[in-house]
């Protein structure tokens, strides 16, 4: 009955044009879709070459033999014999080698190998796979081993000790998606924890929201902040419940902004007269740096130029919890660059301007004193701390162009220190993988390196580099962050003129995220999205119907017309001054006569005015008209002491 219908329906339709009734949509398939944002890293230097070799199979796209193998509706046809061995080059996709006698071929088929070649045994005849693709379809997918010929998908290959570490640190940077629209470097960002919602902040003093499942291919932002205008965004943070986020910009006040991007409140700015940090209601310069507290909602850290750390209820905008002043080896304000949580919620770092890091916990009766207090960590502005979440170790990144380990239970010294990494930004930042067995940075693009800005990738164990990978050649690589449950590593970029976020990811090992936004095509435009623009008439307007205008109007407009209203000329000089230099010399014609033959002297601009008033002091001393004579007969007589100086004597 239904191949009836069919046939019915395909003679029906083929005495209509293909045009006609409902077109079904062709869609692309995900393959050809991520080959569009496949990475093309630029070119690393020299030194790095070894190290980016070594590394290929981890960074690049993975073999054909690890990736999954899709299942199509038809009889899969099995993979017989073993499975062949991982290639061993920087690319990953090699031919195959034969090796050993050619295969059987079978009557009447083509050979239409290309100069494929095999390696291994050769594959038996097409009458044992034949007899294969009769098994039941559980064995085909359980890949279970019969009389020694292997039916099923393939199975990855046991890792050589040499490929060990490319099976171990997986980083997904084989695609690539860039977030743009700010058009300075992107020095903050903050991604939730559900991975949705990506916050970017930067130098053009706007902050730009995305999300994920609502995004497109054209990447664009659903909105667009600014949290103070004027000052640059320095940080951003989400609260463990992703409802709310902080903004830190240059200015002393502190902004929360609900998830949609709206304002829930501005906390207070302190009293810059006050000299006590103590006694003031808020920090009375920039900020530098703010964190939301990891498990309690209510709770945020900020740092800022003023010197000081506060602790702040979102509850109450007008005033702070605690203040907490750090140690300083001299008297004065030192600016706190930068400030952390552990991931318990119960320390707190921060970085002072004079290198010093400082740590406090929080334990009942705790004050301003440091529990540690490591005075020269670094010779330079520290720009982020990063507590590991066994708390055992602290990451610290400076300006000075390192990165160093510290151990907490043995603070006198750092465990490593990473040098050579070029640090231009206040934000540069440190991320952990998922796993925390690597951490990351970036570093800044300085015009005699050729490698521009790079994400640096270390062994927390070994304490060593793993990768260098490449972001741009011309810009600056400034926050980086590594999420656990999207497995896709974010880096803010940019210069003076542009700024974006990288988003790296792996399709076979990412999830959402990048996936899903770069999957969804734009919506196309269709005849119900045409919008026709009315031309309107207004007969009203043109100079038939226009109404007379006004005596009054019609007075004011003739009386700013300055050949209407037979307007004088201005003096040049004095009240009113303006007028055209030189035109006239003078009011009258008599004036401009005598000041030409110099018998009119203007004396009095050249003239002192206290002397002009003295010399009238004599003619008035002697003959008083106004004052004088009204007081003459009251007015004492002046009596002058008498001075017993030998000096006035002489």
């Amino acid at each position: 009955m239904e191949e009836e219908e069919a046939e019915i329906y395909d003679g029906v339709r083929a005495q209509f044009p293909l045009t006609f009734g409902k077109q079904s949509k062709s869609q692309t398939p995900l393959e050809q879709i991520h080959n569009t944002t496949i990475r093309k890293a630029p070119p690393t230097s020299a030194a790095n070459a070894e190290t980016q070799s070594s590394l290929s199979s981890s960074s690049k796209a993975r073999p054909d033999s690890l990736r999954p193998t899709p299942k199509s509706s038809s009889n899969p046809t099995p993979s017989l014999g073993p499975p062949p061995p991982r290639p061993t080059g920087s690319n990953s996709f090699v031919a195959h080698v034969s090796i050993g006698p050619p295969r059987p071929q079978a009557r009447g088929v083509d050979d239409d190998d290309d100069g494929e070649v095999m390696v291994g045994p050769p594959r038996p005849p097409p009458g044992l796979a034949a007899a294969a693709d009769d098994d039941d379809d559980e064995e085909e997918e359980e890949g279970e081993e019969e009389d020694g010929v292997m039916i099923g998908p393939l199975r990855p290959p046991e890792p050589a000790d040499s490929d060990e570490e490319d099976f171990l640190y997986r980083i997904p940077t084989s695609n690539e998606i860039v977030l743009g629209g700010h058009s300075k470097v992107v020095s903050a960002l903050a991604v939730d924890h559900t991975g949705s919602r990506v916050l970017s902040g930067s130098y053009d003093y706007t902050v730009r929201m995305y999300d994920f499942q609502g995004m497109n291919s054209r990447l664009q932002s659903f909105r667009q902040l600014e949290p103070f205008e004027g000052h640059q965004v320095r940080n951003l943070s989400w609260s463990p419940s992703a409802d709310r986020f902080l903004c830190v910009t240059g200015s002393a006040q502190a902004k929360i902004f609900d998830r949609d991007g709206l304002t829930l409140g501005e906390f207070v700015k302190g009293d810059m007269y006050i000299r006590d940090l103590k006694n003031t209601k808020g920090h009375i310069s920039g900020l530098t740096c703010g964190e939301w507290h990891p498990q309690a909602k209510e709770t945020i850290l900020t740092s800022s130029e003023d010197g000081s750390l506060r602790i702040w209820d979102v509850n109450d905008f007008k005033s702070q919890k605690q203040v907490i002043k750090p140690k300083l080896a001299r008297p004065g304000r030192v600016p706190v660059t930068t400030c952390a949580w552990d991931r318990e919620g119960k320390r707190i770092a921060g970085g002072i301007g004079d290198g010093s890091i400082q740590i406090w916990s929080l334990k009942p009766g705790w004050g301003s004193r440091p529990d540690v207090f490591v005075e020269k960590g670094h010779s330079d502005d520290i720009t982020c701390l990063k507590f590991s979440s066994d708390g055992q170790i602290l990451l610290s990144r400076s300006s000075d162009c390192s990165l160093k380990v510290w151990d907490l239970r043995q603070m006198k010294e750092a465990l490593k220190v990473f040098e050579n990494l070029p640090n231009n930004y206040a934000q540069t930042n440190i991320a952990f993988s998922p796993d925390e067995q690597l951490f990351l940075t970036g570093t800044s693009f300085e015009r005699e390196s050729k490698t521009g800005g790079v994400l640096c990738f270390y062994n927390r164990e070994k304490l060593e580099l793993v990768s260098r990978v490449g972001i741009s050649l011309t810009s600056s690589v400034v926050q980086c962050a590594w999420h656990p449950k999207l497995n896709q590593i974010f880096a803010t970029a940019g210069d003076k003129s542009r700024g974006g976020t990288h988003v790296l990811y792996d399709p076979t090992i990412s999830e959402r995220g990048a996936l899903v936004c770069v999957a969804s095509a734009p919506r196309k435009k269709s005849l119900d999205d045409f919008e026709v623009q009315p031309v309107i008439h207004n007969p009203h307007a043109l100079p038939l119907f226009r109404d007379q205008p006004s005596r009054k109007r019609q007075r004011e407009k003739t009386l700013k017309d300055p050949l209407k209203s037979h307007k004088p000329e201005l003096p040049m000089t004095g009240p009113g001054f303006g007028g055209r230099v030189g035109a006239s010399k003078g009011s009258l014609l008599t004036q401009y006569l005598l000041k030409q033959g110099g018998m009119i002297k203007e004396t009095w601009m050249e003239e002192d005015p206290r002397e002009a008033i003295l010399k009238y002091a004599d003619a008035a001393e002697k003959d008083p008209k106004y004052i004088a004579p009204a007081y003459a007969q009251t007015q004492p007589d002046p009596v002058f002491a008498k001075s017993d100086s030998e000096d006035e004597e002489k």
